[in-house]
């Protein structure tokens, strides 16, 4: 599995994901239209362009799901039960069609599962960054993550 079991998500690992990922219009309008997200300020130009941003902004759900997503292959991929909550969402900077994202990850604390003795309990801390540096999401993760299989 390219994921980390239980037992290698120790509190204070940190990995920088390697993907990098430019944000389309077509995302923003796909992923607006799919969740049903009909508010102009991400699917009209013309409205959008009377705010204070000028263009739309890219749905900050899908710049939260981006993030998580990017996680994945380094973090849980194949060794996880499923998420349990995400936390102190926060979005301090917008992302825009064009802008290109990274993330970094931290495990913040890890505790053995009281109830499932197969799994353990992991919280993440993810901050996604633009281009220029700028954090533009942030957030907690629990998950339920596999041991390592005997």
């Amino acid at each position: 599995m390219a994921g980390l079991y239980f037992e290698e998500l120790t509190p204070g690992l940190e990995i920088d994901h390697p993907w990098s990922r430019t944000v389309t219009e077509t995302d923003n309008i796909l992923f607006s239209s799919l969740t049903m997200n009909v508010q102009p300020l991400h699917l009209d130009a013309h409205f959008a362009a009377g705010t204070e941003w000028g263009r739309p902004l890219v749905n900050s759900l899908f710049t939260l799901g981006l993030m998580i997503g990017m996680s994945v292959n380094d973090t849980t991929l194949g060794t996880t039960v499923g998420n349990l909550g995400m936390t102190d969402v926060i979005f301090p900077n917008p992302v825009f069609q064009g802008d290109t994202i990274r993330v970094r990850s931290k495990v913040l604390s890890a505790r053995e599962s009281t109830s499932r003795p197969t799994t353990g309990i992991v919280e993440f801390e993810h901050v996604a960054r633009n281009q220029d540096g700028k954090i533009v999401a942030q957030c907690r993760r629990q998950a339920m993550m596999r041991k390592r299989p005997a």
